[in-house]
């Protein structure tokens, strides 16, 4: 395992190019409502890449088709935006989205409701946000990389919900995925020794049934195998000597 501190001039750059990456999600969030197929998603997206001067960390990426992740309802992740794909009233939608500016990458996540969505989906939705948010509370210096593993995994279990064991978080840098692996379940007090300079995908996903997934034929999108209900927050969190620095947040 290869750990890469970044220096504070390096964690400026990730900052820079993680607010582009709100900003993006923020464009593609103000696109979707019922009606509208993912794939005109990705096309929002797309125009704001150029308009940003940046470049896209998913198109091309092991022969990913897009420049998005859209993923609907029971799909836990690596939804491929399609024409045929529209939204409806009550759906839930799972946004990734991830790019590189001078030699950096960003990464962030957000599951967000279509119109008005049922009891169940919202308390799915916010118990998945607020499981990231009690991980970057652990994000200090001498913590235990299992420390962020377990403030996600007791909030969701808490609520009846599971964890997903299939795919994990990530370190992050100059390319999208680098060590360590974080995963969103474990024991507190284990792990890697935490230290300033760390940056961290943080993104827990989160399923309303069993933590099982089925990767579709298409050998990227992953659904629920109970085919219930998934939901998906990610930031890019910096440790610093003063706390977790949230790099993906404006």
């Amino acid at each position: 395992m290869k750990i890469y501190l970044k220096t504070p001039e390096e964690i400026r750059k990730m900052r820079e190019v993680n607010l582009i990456v709100a900003a993006i999600l923020d464009a593609v969030e103000a696109a979707a409502m019922a009606g509208v197929s993912t794939w005109e998603l990705n096309e929002v997206a797309t125009r704001e890449i150029q308009r940003h001067g940046v470049t896209s960390a998913f198109l091309g990426y092991r022969g990913y088709p897009a420049v998005l992740c859209t993923s609907i309802n029971e799909v836990v992740v690596h939804g491929i935006p399609r024409k045929d794909v529209v939204l409806k009233e009550g759906d839930i939608l799972g946004l990734d989205f991830g790019c590189y500016k001078d030699g950096f990458c960003g990464d962030s996540a957000r599951t967000l409701p279509i119109g008005r969505i049922s009891g169940e989906a919202q308390k799915l939705i916010d118990v998945t946000r607020q499981a990231l948010e009690n991980a970057i509370g652990k994000c200090v210096p001498g913590s235990r990389l299992q420390d962020i593993s377990w403030a996600i995994q007791e909030l969701v279990e808490k609520n009846l919900f599971s964890v997903v064991r299939s795919f994990v978080g990530h370190g992050i840098g100059r390319s999208m995925h680098e060590d360590p692996a974080v995963p969103n379940f474990g024991l507190p007090g284990r792990g890697l020794r935490l230290k300033a300079g760390l940056v961290l995908a943080i993104e827990p996903m989160v399923n309303a049934g069993t933590h099982e997934v089925d990767v579709l034929a298409d050998n990227w999108t992953a659904v629920t195998r109970d085919r219930k209900l998934s939901a998906h927050f990610e930031h890019s969190v910096a440790i610093t000597e003063d706390g977790p620095f949230v790099l993906s947040r404006p």
